[in-house]
């Protein structure tokens, strides 16, 4: 119970966090979501299995007698294109996931913006108080928009990186005899 008080202040913090926002910040925070659980499931992967791919590819690639010939240079190719393909899995819908955050940060401008203006054109005025709520909902919005994107780009970026390397490395361990 006393765990369940001690995060009531944090939750109550979120929802109005959400409340400032308005809907859009709803969206940017599933996508953000998505995106991270790709990032997450992409770093377990190069962790857990990526080394067992490689191996079982080396060993495959080792077993063969022959590996100078035309057939042999295609074989070669399309095991390094396999451990490729399982390097880059994602890689596109995360970099999608993170050219969003930002579109959907600006919509929630546009949202917000639209009820600064119809606020002044029911109250007739540009009063700063009465217009205060819709300009929170335009910069709240972008705001955790481009912290989100940042965010993801970061890690999208080491992602596109390390999959280069790894496949670069498969070649040159996949040796052709002369």
């Amino acid at each position: 119970m006393q765990e369940l008080i001690a995060i009531m202040p944090m939750l109550n913090s979120v929802r109005a966090f959400f409340e400032l926002g308005g809907d859009v910040l709803l969206l940017i925070a599933m996508l953000s979501l998505l995106m991270w659980a790709l990032i997450f499931e992409r770093l377990i992967y190069l962790w857990r299995a990526h080394p067992r791919v490689v191996h079982n590819t080396l060993q495959a690639w080792e077993a063969r007698g022959e590996r100078s010939s035309w057939h042999a240079h295609r074989i070669r190719e399309r095991l390094i294109s396999l451990v490729a393909q399982g390097l880059e899995r994602n890689l596109s819908l995360i970099k999608t996931c993170v050219a969003l955050c930002p579109l959907l940060g600006l919509l929630g401008t546009v949202t917000g913006m639209v009820e600064v203006f119809e606020v002044m054109a029911i109250s007739g005025s540009g009063n700063p108080r009465s217009m205060a709520a819709g300009v929170s909902k335009a910069t709240v919005p972008t705001m955790a928009g481009m912290v989100a994107a940042l965010s993801g780009l970061a890690m999208s970026a080491y992602l596109q990186k390390k999959a280069g390397r790894e496949r670069k490395l498969i070649g040159e361990h996949m040796t052709m005899d002369h």
